[in-house]
């Protein structure tokens, strides 16, 4: 037989591949990513988000009326009122028949899918009552979810957590898992940071504490800037009268970077795109010596007075800021603000020291898990079982191998279903061994029993094996955390336990016999 054929090149090849892929997770010998372990191993963060999806509809009913507004007012048609119900429904209100039959076609024209209700009249003050249609607020609501989903994604990739496994609960829900996490709670405050940028102007023509002590003006609201004073650790509340309306939002912004003042205090430099400089340009150029306040999450982080106008699309957002405030700040506007807020409904932190003593546990059950089967094989099976053992040493390294190169994530769960296919390896190879001797006993030649017992037993172990992989692809599709973990190791202890046992065992054994021609086989 020649040393060196086709098959023992493959075979040799895919033990070499598993080993370079393995080695780095050892030992530090060269760049390749090591095998990444799960929360329940190396300790981490799950939380589970609920996405405030009725809040998008709110917003998307306050668009539509400010839509409206504005098309009543280029129409010149007068309204009494228009305003959002506690169930998102729209109430608008006219006087006369001309503002009546002027708005019904706006509607026409302009919102045709808003569902309308038979008007009402009441002392001669023509009443409507408009809704979205309620296909239209279901799919707001799922696509608040989704976009939430994957604004939080970029967060967290720029926050930079390894293999991070973010997902979609139900309706409205968002479980994430970030394994070695080593600062939670600001990763906790970068997550559900709303980050809705907007650009409002002060107004300075009625006196803030009226205000505070009276109603404020119609088309005003009052927001607060926290100031830290770093001498003395303490913050204060400084109100603002800022107008509703706003002139500019961070949708238009295309970046954001963390910068430094003269006095080298961290701020956040942001720039915005074509059409968002444009509209910077000519809000600048409108407003100079007025006070335009950038807002974030309803609350001021400054209000400038506008010296002239500014070109160009670039403005900085200052406050008392620390270093790593200004860089996750500029990590949420750079990934989006969030369509909808988000609650922390369920928290738990795995601590390293549990995640090591997890991986000490699962691995002293799998060390001793394979010593007692390579025991056993060797008692029971003699020079054979001795093979079957070898290739079962070799199906943990495929595994290993396996792991580190499609960069899964090893968790507990995973590390049982590594037992589980050292368990299914050898079963196949006691079928094997077993149609061997019933060979044997039939008086063939070690060489001819060999190659018969495995072309029986090979039927048998397919069948056996692909059932479970498909029951494995279905737990990885369906499952979550933990029981994906089993599933990625199952699907590749099936495939390892395949090729160790129906091609590497039976090489070793069609190699020793045609080149020893032995005329009895230890088995």
């Amino acid at each position: 037989m020649k040393p060196f054929t086709f098959k023992t090149v493959l075979i040799t090849g895919v033990i070499l591949a598993a080993i370079v892929w393995l080695l780095p997770t050892f030992f530090n010998c060269w760049p390749h990513k090591k095998i990444n372990l799960g929360l329940d191993l190396q300790g981490g963060m799950h939380l589970v988000l609920e996405v405030q999806n009725i809040k998008a509809v709110e917003a998307e009913v306050e668009r539509t009326i400010q839509e409206i507004k504005k098309q009543l007012r280029k129409e010149g048609v007068k309204h009494l009122g228009i305003s959002r119900l506690k169930d998102n429904s729209i109430l608008a209100k006219f006087q006369g028949d001309e503002n009546k039959s002027g708005f019904e076609t706006v509607l026409s024209q302009n919102f045709e899918n808003l569902i309308t209700q038979k008007p009402q009249t009441d002392n001669n003050i023509i009443t409507y009552k408009l809704a979205l249609p309620e296909e239209e607020a279901d799919r707001i609501k799922k696509m608040a979810t989704e976009q939430a989903l994957e604004t939080i994604r970029n967060r967290i990739d720029e926050f930079g957590v390894s293999e991070p496994d973010i997902r979609i609960q139900g309706g409205d829900r968002i479980l994430i898992q970030l394994p070695g996490i080593k600062d939670p709670e600001r990763a906790k405050d970068l997550i559900g940071k709303t980050a809705q940028l907007t650009f409002r102007l002060v107004d300075d023509d009625v006196d803030v504490n009226l205000a505070i002590n009276g109603t404020p003006p119609i088309g005003d609201e009052i927001l607060y800037q926290n100031k830290y004073n770093p001498n003395s650790g303490t913050s204060t509340k400084i109100p603002f009268l800022i107008k509703k309306r706003v002139l500019l939002d961070g949708s238009l912004l295309t970046d954001a970077r963390v910068e430094f003042d003269q006095f080298q205090q961290p701020q956040v430099g942001i720039e915005f795109n074509r059409k968002g400089a444009r509209i910077f340009d000519r809000i600048t150029g409108e407003n100079i010596q007025k006070r335009l306040a950038i807002v974030l999450d309803n609350s001021v982080y400054s209000a400038p007075v506008i010296q002239d106008r500014i070109a160009g699309g670039k403005a900085r957002i200052t406050g008392s800021f620390t270093l790593n405030e200004a860089k996750d700040l500029a990590i949420a506007l750079r990934a989006g603000s969030l369509p909808a807020p988000v609650k922390i409904i369920e928290e738990r932190t795995v601590g390293p020291t549990l995640g090591a003593d997890s991986i000490r546990t699962g691995l002293i059950s799998m060390i001793v898990g394979g010593l007692l089967v390579i025991l056993l094989m060797v008692t029971y099976y003699k020079k054979a079982g001795l093979i079957a053992d070898l290739a079962l040493i070799i199906n943990i390294i495929l595994i290993g191998g396996g792991l580190a190169a499609f960069q899964a994530t090893l968790t507990l769960p995973g590390i049982a279903g590594i037992i589980l296919t050292i368990g299914m390896a050898v079963d196949a190879n006691v079928i094997i061994f077993e149609r061997i001797r019933e060979e044997l006993r039939s008086g063939k030649t070690p060489l001819a029993s060999v190659i018969a017992g495995f072309d029986r037993a090979t039927l048998t172990i397919l069948d056996a094996n692909v059932t479970t992989i498909i029951a494995a692809l279905v737990l990885y599709q369906y499952g979550t955390g933990p029981i994906k973990g089993f599933a990625v190791t199952l699907c590749l202890g099936i495939i390892a336990s395949l090729f160790t046992a129906l091609v590497l065992s039976k090489n070793i054994l069609v190699f020793t016999l045609k080149n020893k021609q032995v005329s009895k086989l230890s088995i």
